[in-house]
C-alpha cells in the first residue's frame, strides 16, 4: 500500500522516471500509476546488478513490514551498488483502551494461542502462511486473503473470502457479527487500509491474536509519504550537484 501511494504522488513528476517493483506473489495485483516490474531479482546481488545496469539514482523500500527478506536484500543491494537508500516503514498499530490483544511471534504460536476449546476464528493472513492452522482442526475458520486459497486447507470447518483492502470498520464488524467470530488472527501491518478489523474487534469485545513484526534492517527510514518525498527530493538534488 505504501509503495502504491508513493508512486501516485510521484507519477505526475515529469523529471522522474519511476519504476514500481512487485514481488509477483499476488496473482492479480491492482492497477498501478507508474510502470511496473514484477518478479524477483535473484537476491541482493541480482538487485545490485539491476540498480547498476539501469543506472538507478535512488532506491526506496516500501515493501510490507513482514517482507523481511526483501527488505534485507534491498539494504544489502543498495550498499553494494552505492545507491542512496530509504525505507518507508509505516508505524505499527498500538493497542488502545478496549483492545484485547495477545501478541505472538509467528503463525504457529498464533495457532497454539487459540487454545483447546472450539472457537470461531477470523484469519486475515496471506494464503502462503495458513498451513499451521491444519494442526488445529477443532476450530471454525473464516479466512480472508487477496488471492484464493487453492487448494483449500485440509480443515473440516473453513470458509474463504477474497478481498483487497481498504476494508471499512463497519463492513468488518458486520462480517464478524454474521459469522459469530470470537477471535481474530492478524499481522501488525500498520496503516489504515486493514485497520477496520482491529477497530471492529474492539467494538465487539473480540480478542485479537496479533503477530509481531520481524526486526527491520538497520537503514535510514521514515514513516510517512511526505517524509519520503522530502528525502527523495534532497537525495536527487544532492546527486545533481555532484554531477551524477
Amino acid at each position: 500500500m505504501g509503495a502504491r501511494l508513493l508512486a501516485e504522488r510521484l507519477a505526475d513528476r515529469s523529471e522522474l522516471s519511476v519504476t514500481l517493483s512487485l514481488a509477483g506473489r499476488t496473482a492479480a495485483p491492482g492497477r498501478q500509476p507508474v510502470p511496473v516490474r514484477s518478479g524477483g531479482f535473484g537476491g541482493a546481488a541480482g538487485l545490485a546488478d539491476y540498480l547498476l545496469s539501469q543506472r538507478i539514482d535512488v532506491l526506496v523500500d516500501a515493501t510490507h513490514p513482514f517482507a523481511s527478506r526483501i527488505s534485507a536484500n534491498a539494504v544489502a543491494a543498495a550498499q553494494r551498488a552505492e545507491t542512496p537508500f530509504l525505507a518507508l516503514r509505516r508505524p505499527p498499530w498500538r493497542p488502545v483502551a478496549g483492545d484485547r490483544w495477545t501478541d505472538v511471534n509467528d503463525v504457529g504460536e498464533a495457532v497454539r494461542a487459540l487454545g483447546s476449546s472450539p472457537r470461531r476464528v477470523f484469519v486475515t493472513l496471506g494464503r502462503n502462511e495458513l498451513l499451521p492452522f491444519v494442526d488445529a482442526p477443532l476450530h471454525h475458520y473464516l479466512i480472508r486473503s487477496v488471492d484464493p486459497v487453492d487448494p483449500p486447507l485440509r480443515l473440516p470447518h473453513a470458509a474463504y473470502l477474497t478481498g483487497r483492502g481498504p476494508f471499512a470498520e463497519a463492513d468488518d464488524r458486520a462480517l464478524m457479527t454474521a459469522n459469530a467470530i470470537d477471535v481474530v488472527v492478524a499481522k501488525n501491518s500498520g496503516g489504515d487500509a486493514t485497520y477496520g478489523k482491529i477497530a471492529a474487534a474492539r467494538s465487539l469485545g473480540i480478542g485479537v491474536i496479533m503477530l509481531r513484526r520481524p526486526p527491520a534492517p538497520d537503514a535510514p527510514a521514515v514513516e510517512t509519504i511526505e517524509d519520503a518525498i522530502a528525502w527523495l527530493d534532497h537525495a536527487l538534488t544532492s546527486a545533481t550537484a555532484r554531477g551524477v
